[in-house]
């Protein structure tokens, strides 16, 4: 009897636990999702509308002038396509040099055993305790001295690889099985073919998700673009928010629609790898080595 009583105690835990974390999961999503859905609906208004209160969250019908306004600009120059590209070729630049470098980086230090490996390690994670603020100005004048501002490289070079992507392939890494790497090593194949032909192809999840971060970090990236690109031709695409908020008479509407345009390709990103991103979240559980 106490045998059964125990097993509908657990069960009743069990339930009231899932419970609990499905209310939680919920939750969280409907705080995440809801100033997506504000961004969109009020991209839809007129700025009247927007402002109204109570918040009407059904529009009626579509404002399509906002997203005319959002794409001519404040001043009319169309603007807006040219820095879109300018996002897109930086951040698909730093995101496939940052997936190649920190693979490489990563694979050396957790599959091969060297005199100073360990140091080599921290003293990359150190370099995560140093904030881009502290420095931005020697950065600013290395890149002046190299004539790089207004320009794709100024806006590239200095993000090609960072700390956080070399620590996440090689905790990914450490759990790659060294039979696979011992076997295609008798067949033959040097280190160059293992790592793209055996190893690239074999930790997609790890992939997916630093090609998602990096590729999040440098489309919202404002400090350095600010710096470093005054051309209107060279900016990206968090100047021109900046620059359509800051105008004197912005339309709340249109500037919902910048925002609401400036986050699609993220989107389009995020859910077209969703599942590979999903399965990178065992890189950050992984404490071997």
């Amino acid at each position: 009897m106490s045998l059964l009583q125990e097993k509908t105690e657990n069960k009743s835990v069990f339930s009231f636990m899932w419970l609990l974390s499905t209310l939680i999961l919920l939750a969280a999503l409907i705080f995440t999702i809801i100033p997506l859905i504000f961004m969109f609906t009020a991209s839809a208004m007129p700025s009247k509308d927007i402002l109204k209160m109570p918040y009407r969250w059904v529009p009626r019908g579509f404002h399509w002038q906002n997203y005319f306004k959002a794409i001519a600009g404040n001043d009319g120059n169309y603007m807006f396509f040219r820095n879109i590209i300018n996002s897109v070729i930086v951040a698909c630049s730093v995101t496939v040099s940052t997936v190649l470098l920190a693979g490489i980086t990563g694979y050396g230090l957790a599959k091969f055993r060297f005199r100073g490996r360990n140091i080599v390690f921290l003293a990359i994670m150190a370099t995560m305790m140093i904030p881009f603020e502290a420095i931005m100005i020697p950065l600013y004048l290395v890149a002046t001295n190299l004539h790089l501002q207004n320009s794709y490289g100024g806006l590239i070079f200095p993000f090609l690889v960072n700390a956080f992507g070399v620590f996440m392939m090689r905790q990914f890494l450490i759990t790659f099985p060294d039979e696979f790497l011992d076997a295609t090593r008798i067949d033959g194949a040097g280190e160059i073919r293992i790592f793209f032909n055996i190893v690239l192809p074999n930790i997609k999840p790890a992939i997916a998700t630093l090609a998602i971060l990096t590729f999040r970090t440098q489309w919202d990236n404002l400090i350095w673009p600010l710096l470093i690109a005054q051309s209107e031709k060279m900016k990206t695409v968090p100047l021109y928010i900046v620059k359509f908020a800051a105008e004197k008479y912005t339309d709340e509407g249109a500037m919902m629609a910048v925002a609401f345009l400036a986050s699609i390709p993220m989107l389009i990103l995020f859910f077209s790898m969703s599942n590979y991103f999903v399965s990178g979240a065992s890189v950050y559980s992984s404490r071997k080595g």
